[in-house]
């Protein structure tokens, strides 16, 4: 009998001992495709009896999204798609399940580094720290003494922090943030969380977590009802000279609309791990004194990407033995 067929789409950096062990019960094919036009005549032709992919996020440089039009040319023997990371907003999956094809992703095991992240972001838009890390750069010390001239900045202390998001990312930034001395913590999702899960956190509605927010913390999916959440029309409802912090989706903000807000002092300053049209970022908003931003770096951990890329072979592996994938996506659990 012969072995079910693994397509891997993507770099693996660390997990090549648990890709080794899966070749014991599958055959894994590792994607050559140069670009999405190969890749779509490769699903048609060598990739013609595939039954399992897995996908990286940088995959999509090769095969572009798996969007509707991608997931039509997948052969019919394709069971299950393996997306290595939380967010899977490269890929569709509502037009996966019309072909009965399931979607993994990898939850719960970003939730410490992206937190991290997120915490290192947050108290650094706050006090000012790129402004005066590009004031050191600058050769801006000793002419002006104190701190460069850096901006005087705030503490945590008497700040309200509004989580847009209480899932685990969310929870988890909560739960590093209470020994800095925040006042209130506040938050906002599409219902309210039994009291053990909210951990101390307060539900109110979205305005009134834009009005009374020192700190917004973003922390939801990107899908079609949160793309450009944050525009102009919220950022002219949030507390004068709050700080925006992003960990999750930039494509969550319209960053246009941002610019306007941090140019204007709407908001006092950002901190930003993911932008728009990441890798081409827009030079003007990562470039503003008050904007502290990294190139999408909230899991760029040896140890999270090693636990995250064997958890897609451990998908792999339970679908193949019993039929379903660990860590179906919340949009196909009543279908699988």
């Amino acid at each position: 009998m012969s072995k079910p067929i693994v397509l891997r789409l993507g770099e693996v950096f660390y997990a090549d001992k648990a890709w080794k062990q899966l070749e014991s019960i599958a055959t894994v094919i590792v994607d050559d495709s140069k670009n999405r036009q190969e890749f779509l005549e490769n699903l048609q032709g060598k990739y013609k009896d595939v039954q399992y992919i897995t996908r990286t996020f940088g995959s999509a440089n090769q095969t572009g999204l798996f969007d509707e039009e991608l997931i039509k040319h997948l052969p019919d023997s394709v069971i299950a798609v393996c997306h290595n990371g939380a967010g899977y907003d490269q890929v569709d999956p509502h037009a996966l399940a019309e072909r009965k094809i399931q979607l993994s992703n990898v939850p719960e095991l970003v939730d410490d580094s992206t937190a991290d992240t997120h915490v290192f972001l947050l108290l650094g838009a706050l006090r000012n720290f790129s402004d005066g890390h590009h004031r050191l750069l600058r050769g801006e010390w000793p002419a002006s003494p104190r701190a460069a001239g850096t901006p005087v900045a705030h503490d945590p202390k008497g700040k309200t922090v509004g989580i847009v998001g209480l899932g685990g990312i969310g929870r988890n930034v909560l739960k590093k943030l209470k020994p800095f001395g925040f006042e209130r913590f506040v938050y906002h999702n599409r219902n309210k969380l039994n009291e053990e899960l909210e951990g101390g956190a307060e539900y109110v509605s979205f305005d009134e977590l834009l009005a009374t927010s020192d700190i917004i913390s973003i922390n939801v999916p990107l899908n079609k009802h949160t793309k450009h959440m944050f525009n102009a029309d919220v950022f002219a409802k949030v507390k004068k000279g709050a700080v925006l912090v992003n960990t999750a989706r930039g494509g969550v903000i319209d960053e246009t609309a941002l610019i306007q807000a941090l140019k204007d002092g709407t908001l006092r300053s950002a901190g930003l791990d993911v932008l728009e049209n990441e890798p081409n970022v827009n030079l003007e908003l990562v470039s503003l004194p008050n904007v502290l931003a990294l190139p999408h770096m909230g899991t760029h951990s040896v140890e999270t990407i090693q636990a995250m890329e064997e958890f897609v072979v451990e998908n792999v592996e339970n679908v193949i033995k019993t039929g379903k994938v660990i860590s179906l996506v919340p949009e196909q659990k009543e279908l699988f």
